[in-house]
């Protein structure tokens, strides 16, 4: 599925497919921040980022960037494509939830009860702004793009076992740095995709139907005459 400014064919398509990634990756955040928030073990990603975190006392978001600019050079050097979107996604998501904490938005869950269902409820928040993060077609975000790059590259080993993988390596090094691992980063790991797949299919949306445009490709477009 891709909309009228999903071809990305004009300045003024990429520029409203920019702020629609920038206000979709923001309520992404505040997905994020639920999850957190429901104190119950954080996603693979996110303990691995507040472990981070916590060891070097800095900011979620300062280290959540970190991580992600560090990926995306790893997505770099393996010659991955690499779009506006996936830039926008490495800055925007982990400042969001900064944001969200800054103004204590929602409480940290004191049980199970409370914890599961707010849980699943950031969850759902995730999908569907990936929903609508995925429609500017302007890239992938880095981890996703890691995964297809070192999946691509380990032909002989199913993606899914390239994702366990990967998602278990960063769980590990959060959890050495003190990042929280609980049944929350189960229900994270294993849920995720179902609870996107649903968003999607009440969408109508077929992700890998859409065409990412890679950044030279965007770039061609800004700079070229009659673009606007």
């Amino acid at each position: 599925m891709n909309t009228a400014l999903s071809y990305n064919r004009t300045t003024r398509a990429i520029v409203l497919n920019m702020l629609l990634a920038a206000v979709s990756l923001f309520v992404n955040g505040f997905g994020v921040y639920l999850t957190i928030q429901a104190n119950i073990g954080a996603a693979p990603w996110d303990v691995l980022n507040l472990g981070v975190s916590k060891t070097l006392g800095i900011l979620y978001g300062t280290a959540s960037i970190a991580i992600s600019c560090t990926i995306l050079g790893i997505d770099i050097i393996m010659r991955e494509p690499i779009g506006i979107a996936m830039f926008i996604d490495s800055i925007v998501v982990g400042k969001a939830v900064d944001f969200f904490n800054h103004f204590h938005v929602v409480p940290p869950c004191r049980s199970l009860a409370t914890g599961i269902p707010v849980m699943i409820v950031g969850l759902f928040i995730l999908a569907y702004t990936q929903y609508t993060y995925m429609i500017a077609s302007l890239g992938c975000g880095p981890r996703d793009t890691l995964l297809v790059g070192v999946a691509k590259r380990l032909k002989q080993i199913p993606i899914g076992a390239v994702s366990i993988s990967i998602l278990s390596f960063a769980t590990l090094i959060g959890w050495l740095l003190g990042g929280p691992v609980g049944i929350g980063t189960l229900i994270c790991a294993f849920a995720t995709g179902p609870i996107m797949q649903t968003a999607f299919h009440t969408v109508h949306f077929d992700a890998t139907r859409v065409h990412h445009q890679k950044l030279q490709e965007s770039f061609r477009v800004i700079l070229s005459r009659g673009s606007v």
